[in-house]
């Protein structure tokens, strides 16, 4: 069944324009609050958000439609996701919702939904939640005497500040080290400086005043140029951007370059190895992430599993095989034995520690490779199905054939955008750009065409 509100991390648009209407946000929590009120035991849910305007409509929305379907909601306010994920699990509640679009700007928002055990929905209960909201849902409400209660939560920031702290090896502190901090005017705004100078840092803050309009506004771990400037201006040792719900993070080493997710799943996955703390004998990545990461690890005698994009897809991969180091390029790092979504700080302070360890500077720490040239582009289509052309399927077949051993091509269309992604990689710089600009200019000519 295609699936209409679902894309890879949750339903996400633009506020007030459907899919992401109060309207919808109601009948969404109405569905899930039906679907997870198993047993007779009173149902509770907690609702996190960012710090977008839209975010108090849609808050409000979704108590009304849970509480609706007889479920208590506990609202926790501006929180990080992992936060959500962690306080669904300590407070036995049925459900999590993060309301967030994550790194998009101000005007998106979306709704991410986690279960009792703190992991992202599967595919098939997502597709059980659609279903069910497109059918009537006022057979699904609750008696008068069973609609739900909601309350505001206090203190949930003090809980994911403390386990933060502990995820530090308890070896390590930060005294010495200067931390420039960039919360993008998210979620993180309060936490993350929190736990950083708990934990000994010198902190210097910036993206932390948050007016509901300027969250990812030229800031956070897609614009990290403000925080390049800020590591310069203060001579800060290590720079962390954090992107709107701070599930992920870029590094800004001392010199101002900036580390990605790839590099830095690398230097956990060697620092963890060498502790004896890595499962599986490798890590979990998608396949946007650098062939050059996939070259270093088999070089270190570790694998690379490949998921598609999507941080749930790389979770499930290990939950199923026993891996506890996963993540994407864009900065999604999953450390299970702390988490089950992915978190900005929490791998943040894993790097952090190797710092310390080693007492090198963090562009010796984090440079662990030599990426192999990437390049990605992407194609806007406004209908159609531009990847089930003749032509299209040839041309890719074409270039995946010229490739061969020496790169990679991975082409599919967004999960949150009206895009179709191109990406190739290789040693060669001229071919991979080549390879891309032909299959842009062909996908393009088939999208005009129809």
């Amino acid at each position: 069944m295609k699936r209409r509100y679902f894309g890879t991390d949750g339903i996400r648009g633009q506020s007030n324009i459907f899919p992401m209407t109060p309207d919808l946000a109601m009948r969404v929590g109405i569905a899930v609050g039906t679907i997870f009120r198993r047993g007779n035991h009173r149902h509770r849910v907690v609702i996190g958000k960012d710090t977008r305007l839209s975010g108090y409509m849609l808050e409000n929305a979704m108590v009304a439609g849970f509480t609706a379907a007889g479920v208590d909601a506990f609202v926790l306010g501006p929180i990080p996701t992992p936060a959500v994920a962690m306080l669904t699990r300590s407070l036995r509640c049925d459900i999590g919702v993060m309301i967030s679009a994550s790194h998009n700007p101000y005007e998106d928002n979306g709704i991410k939904l986690f279960g009792p055990d703190g992991y992202k929905l599967s595919d098939d209960i997502e597709m059980q939640i659609e279903d069910l909201m497109e059918k009537d849902l006022h057979t699904q409400l609750a008696k008068s005497d069973d609609i739900g209660r909601a309350k505001r939560i206090d203190g949930v920031h003090d809980r994911y500040i403390e386990h933060a702290k502990r995820t530090l090896p308890r070896d390590v502190t930060l005294q010495g080290l200067r931390v420039a901090i960039d919360c993008a005017n998210g979620a993180a705004y309060k936490v993350a400086p929190a736990v950083l100078w708990e934990l000994g840092a010198d902190v210097v803050t910036i993206g932390n005043e948050p007016n509901g309009i300027n969250i990812n506004l030229n800031c956070g771990s897609t614009s990290p140029v403000a925080l390049q400037k800020k590591v310069d201006e203060v001579r800060a040792d290590i720079g962390i951007a954090l992107d709107g719900d701070a599930d992920r993070v870029i590094i800004v080493d001392e010199n101002g370059a900036i580390v990605d997710g790839d590099q830095l799943m690398a230097v956990i996955a060697e620092s963890w190895a060498e502790n004896q703390q890595l499962r599986g004998n490798g890590i979990v990545a998608t396949v946007m992430s650098n062939l050059g990461l996939e070259r270093f690890l088999e070089g270190k005698g570790m694998g690379l599993a490949r998921t598609k994009v999507g941080d749930r897809y790389v979770v499930e991969h290990m939950r199923q095989h026993n891996f506890n180091v996963g993540g994407e390029q864009s900065g999604h790092i999953v450390l299970s034995d702390y988490g089950t979504t992915g978190d900005g700080l929490v791998a943040a302070l894993q790097i952090l520690a190797a710092v310390k360890r080693t007492g090198k500077t963090v562009s010796e720490v984090c440079r662990r490779f030599e990426p192999v040239p990437q390049l990605l582009r992407n194609v806007r289509i406004s209908g159609g199905k531009p990847l089930e052309n003749l032509q299209v399927q040839q041309a890719i077949a074409d270039a995946e054939a010229e490739l061969s051993k020496n790169g990679r091509l991975v082409i599919r269309p967004s999960g949150t955008e009206p895009l179709i992604r191109v990406m190739a990689e290789g040693d060669d710089r001229a071919q991979i750009e080549r390879i891309v600009n032909d299959l842009i200019g062909t996908i393009s000519g088939v999208r005009t065409a129809a």
